[in-house]
């Protein structure tokens, strides 16, 4: 099977969050590969892997997740960082031939899509320091 991701929508990634039934790192896992703009807030349960560092870590992040069915990738757009990123896991994925049936998607308008659907629902976002997003970024 080659692998090769595709983009999903925010409710997909909001159902999963939502549902108790569903767990981080088991039933889906979500890579955030933003840097220094990750602090301030992120998705639920997601795991920080900066872009920078997706080269060296694609091993492992296979080696401890390739089974998990769904895979999601994001920065803050979802248009450089998020995207090259899923390619890299999907490429290293491909190269070693690993068998599993795993989905790799890019969450489409990344964090800042996620963060303008969903800044009022505070159980979707972790660790949301709302004074970084009225002064930092919105700058």
């Amino acid at each position: 099977m080659v692998h090769k991701p595709v983009y999903a929508e925010a409710e997909e990634v909001m159902d999963l969050v939502r549902d108790a039934s569903k767990q981080p790192g088991k039933d889906y896992v979500i890579v955030d590969v933003r840097g220094e703009d990750y602090r301030g807030g992120h998705i639920p349960g997601s795991i920080n892997v900066p872009a920078s560092e997706m080269y060296d870590k694609a091993n492992d992040l296979i080696r401890e997740y390739s089974q998990v069915p769904k895979i999601y990738f994001h920065c803050a757009l979802s248009q450089v960082r998020g995207p090259k990123s899923a390619r890299i896991y999907a490429e290293t994925l491909n190269n070693l031939g690993t068998e599993t049936d795993q989905k790799i998607k890019i969450l489409r308008l990344g964090f800042e899509g996620w963060h303008n659907k969903y800044s009022k629902e505070k159980d979707l976002l972790e660790d949301y320091d709302e004074s970084l997003w009225l002064s930092e970024f919105r700058s």
